[in-house]
């Protein structure tokens, strides 16, 4: 579910960067600013924060739009003006996200891994889809058909999703520890793309890495960056990049990934922005919506 990052000019103004799916940057803000407003924007403030990253009127409507049919946002009004709140499933799936996104796991060798065992019939191949599905967003591994794995650490969230989904009757769950033939850092390069995972990383870091040292020279000539659009886009288009990956990686042990892991540097430049740009983002956020 990751989009390719493609290496931009970049500088504290936030001009010249990538451009993302609006509906995707809905759903960043959403879950980065908008709770802090009480779960409902104004359609205006929100269409007036959006070009702010150059996404125009009709694609932010085009995009709600949708974003209400999956059920994630109602439309309502406050005061006769016009704006959407989060439902109760996008409070939900939100909540879900803050857990993979900012309390991401990295897994030890010695807390194990769990497996994902199962068989569908042929007749029923649209569930056997959706059931590979929802382990891949899960960032689950693949053994060979049938047979899924991924840390310990995934198991209460793997068995969660596959009940919400009705795949429970399909599935059986173990918890295993690797014992051979082979050393786990080949077996685990075999049940997981990692070269796609570090070029993932790469483009991350060739994007956002840039805007996180231009912004601490900013702040090393005057403080702590102000409040204002380009905190604030500069911001949300780091979250819309980064909440993807945490359910490509799941965190797997560090002592069986290539070295150098471009996933470690890559979370610390996403954490140091995000401790960075939050608050002035927000700043920006409230200003515009009392405006």
């Amino acid at each position: 579910m990751t989009e390719n990052s493609e290496q931009a000019h970049v500088s504290p103004e936030g001009d010249g960067r990538t451009n993302r799916r609006p509906r995707s940057l809905i759903v960043s803000f959403f879950g980065t600013y908008a709770r802090d407003l009480g779960g409902w924007i104004g359609v205006a403030d929100l269409i007036a924060l959006m070009a702010g990253l150059g996404v125009d009127a009709p694609s932010v409507r085009s995009a709600v739009s949708r974003l209400k049919r999956r059920g994630l946002l109602v439309s309502e009004r406050i005061g006769g003006v016009a704006g959407y709140r989060l439902s109760e499933e996008g409070h939900r799936v939100l909540a879900e996200g803050d857990q993979r996104i900012f309390g991401h796991r990295v897994a030890r060798i010695d807390d194990g891994w769990v497996l994902v065992v199962f068989s569908v019939p042929e007749s029923e191949r649209g569930r056997r889809h959706a059931l590979r599905s929802a382990l891949t967003r899960l960032g689950f591994g693949t053994t060979t058909a049938g047979v899924w794995i991924a840390p310990a650490h995934l198991t209460d969230q793997a068995r969660r999703v596959l009940r919400d989904l009705g795949l429970e009757g399909y599935v059986e769950l173990f918890h295993a520890d690797h014992l051979g033939f082979g050393g786990p850092a080949e077996a685990v390069a075999r049940w997981w793309d990692l070269p796609a995972l570090q070029e993932m990383y790469r483009g991350f870091l060739a994007e956002h890495e840039p805007v996180l040292e231009a912004w601490r020279r900013r702040g090393g000539r005057a403080g702590a960056p102000e409040p204002g659009p380009a905190a604030f886009a500069d911001h949300l288009r780091a979250v819309d990049a980064w909440r993807r990956m945490p359910y490509l990686d799941p965190g797997l042990p560090p002592e069986l990934l290539p070295d150098p892991w471009a996933g470690s540097r890559a979370a610390r430049v996403f954490f140091d922005l995000h401790s960075l740009l939050r608050d002035p983002g927000l700043e920006h956020v409230r200003a515009t919506v009392r405006g």
